[in-house]
């Protein structure tokens, strides 16, 4: 995040929304002037912050099949009743709330998998935390899918991931050389560089 602050506002808008508010305050996902159970339970509540170029979580959820299924139904009562606490709910489709926040605990990194962005990853694939949480992801889609389809789900995952962070390196060597060879423009001088070797863009 050190480079991130210092970007344009308008790509940073979710990030210091969210992180500039407490993370345990109730009111960063229920609404201060309508705290409504039911209405933090709709995805549109994640929205808020969980959007835009630099982690397009929001997006990724409304295009997909998950997603699509809950914009069209949202308004039926009979596929989703946000009234019953999550504990209770039977939605047709999951939403972020049904997975992330499964039984109606507050914990969301509990049902996240151990993440690896761009080329970067700080868990080591042979800890115990490793199988833990993708075994536990696992058990969220086993609700209504085989474990085997998630699964296989979540390898795909890992080797997009494993793609992207190739082209991610790719990338990266060919603006390093760029440089190199003087080709490229400094950093700004009021951009300070990191550890992410964001200081080779200009």
């Amino acid at each position: 995040c050190a480079w991130s602050i210092e970007r344009p506002p308008g790509d940073t808008a979710g990030c210091t929304f969210r992180h500039t508010s407490s993370e345990e305050r109730c009111s960063t996902c229920h609404q201060r002037h309508q705290f409504d159970p039911a209405v933090a339970r709709h995805s549109e509540q994640c929205k808020a912050c969980h959007w835009g170029k630099d982690h397009r979580d929001w997006e990724a959820y409304d295009i997909s099949i998950h997603g699509v299924v809950y914009q069209v139904n949202k308004w039926n009562p009979q596929e989703f009743d946000f009234s019953k606490k999550l504990a209770d709910a039977d939605y047709v489709e999951p939403t972020c709330q049904y997975c992330h926040l499964r039984g109606g605990h507050h914990n969301v990194q509990r049902l996240s998998t151990v993440y690896t962005s761009m080329g970067m990853s700080n868990a080591d694939r042979g800890a115990p935390l490793w199988k833990e949480k993708r075994e536990t992801w696992v058990s969220v889609c086993d609700d209504c899918h085989s474990p085997r389809f998630a699964r296989e789900n979540l390898q795909a995952m890992d080797e997009a991931c494993k793609d992207a962070g190739l082209k991610y390196t790719e990338t990266f060597k060919v603006a390093e050389n760029l440089m190199l060879d003087g080709m490229g423009e400094p950093m700004p001088k009021d951009l300070a560089p990191d550890w992410s070797g964001q200081h080779i863009w200009s």
